[in-house]
């Protein structure tokens, strides 16, 4: 099982590990710990390097596989098993991905607490996201009025909390689960809680800043209709 060493820190940038196994038909190897963000709940993964032996393999690819972390390297000769191991993110890329993150849960949190709307889906890439939610309409006054409102939540300085705590616990929290499907499967004992204080609260597996000044500023870029109450909000995240 590999620790997710991302989980209690996202600012972790590099980090010493063990290799517990190699796959040479997949080019992949697996670590007894990791930095890496696998992808997950529309966040894609890291990329960075490893370095083993001396030799530096480029990461192109992580994924989740069961209790393990896989992580696709580029190179002849795989590492053995055994070898000790220093990650390195590709820190903009991660950092960028955390500013957008944490970005699409201060929209969350403000459409539904403004207007009561559930998430139907979601993706994002660094620095530009997109969201559907249950709006049965959609138009240019609303949406200028949610940029202002989330634009005006991020200058609240609000602190970013991660916890994780028992299931039994984690379900007794209204409305913890934000998204139309609750897409935590039965077996998962623990479950891991990310709160923008003041905003918003939400079972999630992704990395986030510390507080919501990080994130820069909010731009709505487009809206479009994706079913009779599906509308689809893309916005991107710069500087401010």
């Amino acid at each position: 099982m590999t620790e997710l060493l991302y989980h209690t820190d996202s600012y972790l940038r590099e980090f010493a590990a063990t290799v517990t196994a190699a796959d040479g038909e997949t080019h992949a190897v697996v670590l007894d710990r990791t930095a890496f963000y696998p992808g997950g709940g529309g966040q894609p993964c890291d990329e960075g390097t490893l370095m083993v032996g001396g030799v530096v393999y480029p990461v192109s690819k992580v994924q989740k596989a069961g209790p393990d972390i896989l992580h696709f390297i580029d190179g002849e000769i795989l590492p053995a098993v055994g070898a000790q191991a220093s990650g390195t993110l590709n820190w903009e890329r991660r950092y960028q991905l955390m500013r957008t993150h944490t970005a699409m849960h201060i929209l969350c949190g403000v459409v539904f607490l403004d207007y009561g709307a559930q998430v139907t889906g979601g993706n994002m890439d660094p620095l530009v996201g997109r969201m559907d939610f249950e709006f049965e309409s959609m138009r240019q006054e609303l949406v200028h009025e949610i940029e202002e409102r989330i634009n005006a939540e991020i200058m609240q300085q609000r602190e970013v909390r991660v916890r994780i705590l028992p299931r039994d616990e984690a379900f007794r929290i209204p409305d913890l689960i934000r998204t139309k499907i609750n897409l935590l499967p039965e077996g998962i004992m623990e479950v891991r809680t990310v709160e923008i204080v003041g905003l918003d609260l939400q079972a999630d597996g992704g990395t986030h800043v510390a507080n919501t000044t990080e994130v820069g500023h909010l731009r709505v870029v487009d809206y479009k209709s994706k079913g009779k109450i599906n509308k689809r909000i893309y916005m991107e995240v710069s500087d401010r």
